[in-house]
């Protein structure tokens, strides 16, 4: 049987050479962030010396100007090239993190989180722009989410490395946490370096910078209104992270009967259906209507998801178990499918020219649900109770439906334009 497990590592990293090398540079960029993410509440409290507050006030800041600079961050992938930004920002990236061993009070803090923030940004857009160019159209969607379950494979990775330097309650090896992470990401630096350079800024890049300038603005994704509200729209959709990571966790500790060890099946059996599901989620999804498809299939398990999940407050025991293990599942099912149905809408709205511009946007509507989904989904379920979780499912539903008009506006608005995807 070993000798078939080459084998079978290379079908879970994809079905291309390509698609392998980008899995593995997902996994690597992964394993770097997932090391510090888990370790970062104990290095800003016990190293750097900062209240939980004071982090809270850096991650909000830092929020806010990744919201006010996401468009013209992505701006610069059109100007440059895609690959050029992507490994460039994460080459800073990378050493931003060495700098953490220097940061010792509130303004060293928000500094160094606002910098981190924008790269992190420049990054992400560059990143999806060039995995949009340098795929044809039907492999878009499929080769994605190879991606997403590779990353969830390098955060596991991450999260056990970080586990073990915290168990061993010794600040100089906590103080090793941000260097461990900058060599991984130097690491994937180098990897995003050698990746071959998309077939949209071969034919175009000499003269992008001129065409870009000289085009109409009304070319602008700003423009695009139908894009804009399908941006914002998606990001109320992919608050099942939120559900996900935050709600269903406190629900769990506080309203029901259900041990806390759960806590650590909930989040494996994530990870194994991210996994090990994600390909399958995103299989077929080619088109304006079957990434839409997706999307309803998404709200669907989101909402199914507060259904189950409500109902735990009133029973005991295993009951209360399985449910809470179910309702963790349909989320996740709903994370599967959002996300695939998201790219899916992603790759066939945007325009071609203007890709980095448009995964800007893209970023604002992530970005806003980020910012108001937490404290409102966790008053709703934690003080309302069931009418509370009704909410919470009837606002995924509303956006479930107006995304549909929202997505057609913004395919009319690149037909207007005479922008066509190529091939």
């Amino acid at each position: 049987m070993s000798r078939y497990l080459p084998e079978r590592v290379l079908r879970l990293a994809g079905p291309t050479t390509l698609v392998r090398r980008l899995s593995s540079q997902s996994v690597l960029s992964a394993f770097g962030d997932g090391v510090f993410l888990t370790g970062s509440a104990v290095f800003f409290t016990q190293i750097v010396g900062l209240s939980a507050a004071q982090v809270g006030l850096g991650l909000s800041l830092s929020g806010l100007a990744t919201f006010v600079l996401a468009v013209p961050l992505g701006k610069l992938s059109d100007r440059y090239g895609a690959k050029l930004v992507w490994a460039l920002s994460s080459l800073v990236e990378a050493l931003l993190y060495l700098v953490w061993l220097v940061v010792g009070d509130m303004t060293s803090f928000v500094a160094m989180m606002i910098g981190l923030g924008l790269v992190q940004a420049a990054s992400r857009s560059s990143r999806n722009a060039y995995r949009f160019d340098v795929f044809p159209r039907e492999e878009r969607v499929r080769s994605n989410a190879y991606f997403r379950a590779a990353r969830n494979v390098g955060y596991t990775l991450g999260a056990l490395l970080a586990g073990v330097a915290l168990a061993t309650n010794d600040d100089d090896v906590v103080r090793v946490v941000p260097v461990v992470t900058a060599g991984l990401l130097l690491l994937n630096a180098a990897l995003v370096a050698r990746l071959p350079r998309a077939a949209h800024h071969i034919d175009t890049e000499p003269l992008l910078e001129v065409a870009l300038e000289a085009s109409d603005e009304r070319r602008s994704a700003l423009r695009n209104r139908g894009y804009v509200a399908m941006a914002i729209l998606g990001g109320v959709l992919s608050t099942h992270q939120i559900l996900l990571n935050v709600v269903i966790p406190l629900w769990l500790v506080e309203e029901t009967d259900a041990p806390r060890v759960l806590l650590a099946w909930l989040f494996g059996t994530n990870t194994v259906m991210a996994v090990l599901l994600q390909v399958a989620a995103a299989r077929g999804i080619a088109t304006v209507a079957d990434s839409l498809r997706a999307q309803r299939r998404g709200a669907f398990f989101f909402v199914l998801s507060c259904g189950i999940v409500l109902v735990t407050h009133d029973t005991v025991g295993w009951v209360t178990i399985a449910l809470v293990w179910i309702g963790h599942v349909t989320v996740t099912g709903a994370e599967l499918f959002q996300s695939a149905g998201e790219w899916g809408l992603q790759a066939e709205l945007s325009d071609p020219e203007r890709r980095g511009e448009y995964q800007g946007v893209s970023q604002l509507g992530f970005t806003l649900g980020s910012v108001w989904a937490p404290a409102l989904y966790t008053f709703l379920a934690m003080e309302w109770g069931t009418p509370g979780w009704v909410v919470i499912a009837a606002i995924v539903l509303v956006a479930a439906v107006l995304i549909h008009p929202a997505a057609r506006a913004a395919e009319r608005h690149l037909e207007k334009q005479g922008i066509e995807q190529p091939a």
